[in-house]
């Protein structure tokens, strides 16, 4: 950002401040009959009680995420947009190298009915897929849990084992290694092959590497991304064939040239 654009981002700035006090000064005025916009109390990471979130430098937690309490995350574990891992009246503890994908829900139990402490332990490369809900249980090294299911108190999830998506497994379940459970409530179904056992591994890794991607991305600065934007338009290129396929012409686009105002941050630092 140059001395001009510094300039006219401080004027914004000092614009927006007197806009928020003459806002406050009309609340004042209007007395009980205002009404006053909440402002997004969002936090990624957040304390209850006496308890915080241990996340490790190495792990992902995507920016929409909310990791609260009494968490731990390994090294090269991901947890994607929209996930909720509510560490409040127990502990969830999560391996390295897992994936929790987008709006999943982990939480615990403090107790079950017989008195038994429920927090939720996941493994090690264990891959719980979109929406699944995770409740006071247990999922093993290199297990799977499909997407949209939902794992009540007491479950545990042997290594290698998988449960289909959409399952619902009750209470007190114990889902052996090497075999594949799903329904509604979820029953065997039959057992996993190397091939699908191989996959539980894979799927682990790729999600560790996908997640590096998206935490190099989310680091971006405004100024890496307003100079990623305008090099996006300077070299876009359209694919002729596909066009000719939908039968769309295209005018040939005039030459984007990159203003001054725009420089590459990177070369800023050098």
């Amino acid at each position: 950002m140059g001395t001009l654009g510094r300039a006219i981002y401080t004027v914004g700035f000092w614009i927006r401040e007197t806009g928020q006090a003459l806002d406050r000064l009309g609340c004042r005025l209007q007395g009980s009959y205002y009404f006053q916009e909440q402002l997004s109390r969002h936090r990624t990471l957040m304390n209850i009680f006496d308890k915080a979130p241990v996340v490790d430098k190495d792990a992902f937690v995507a920016p929409s995420a909310s990791v609260i309490g009494d968490v731990q995350v390994g090294r090269a574990s991901s947890i994607w947009y929209g996930c909720v891992l509510r560490g409040d009246v127990n502990s969830i503890s999560i391996g390295s190298g897992t994936n929790i994908q987008d709006n999943s829900l982990v939480h615990v139990a403090k107790s079950n009915l017989s008195g038994k402490v429920l927090p939720t332990i996941i493994g090690d490369n264990v891959t719980v897929g979109h929406s699944a809900v995770l409740h006071g249980c247990t999922v093993e090294d290199e297990a799977f849990v499909g997407m949209g299911a939902t794992l009540l108190d007491g479950v545990v999830v042997e290594r290698h084992g998988m449960v289909a998506a959409g399952s619902l497994v009750r209470q007190n379940t114990r889902i052996p290694s090497g075999e594949v459970w799903g329904g509604n409530p979820a029953k065997f179904l039959r057992k996993l092959t190397d091939e699908e056992i191989a996959f539980i591994s894979q799927s682990a890794t790729n999600y560790s590497n996908l997640a590096q991607v998206h935490a190099a991305e989310n680091a971006k600065s405004f100024d890496e991304i307003e100079f990623e934007k305008v090099l996006r338009k300077k070299f876009a290129h359209r694919d002729e064939e596909y066009d000719s396929m939908l039968g769309v012409v295209r005018e040939t686009p005039q030459e984007i040239i990159v203003p001054d105002s725009i420089k590459d941050p990177k070369s800023l630092q050098k």
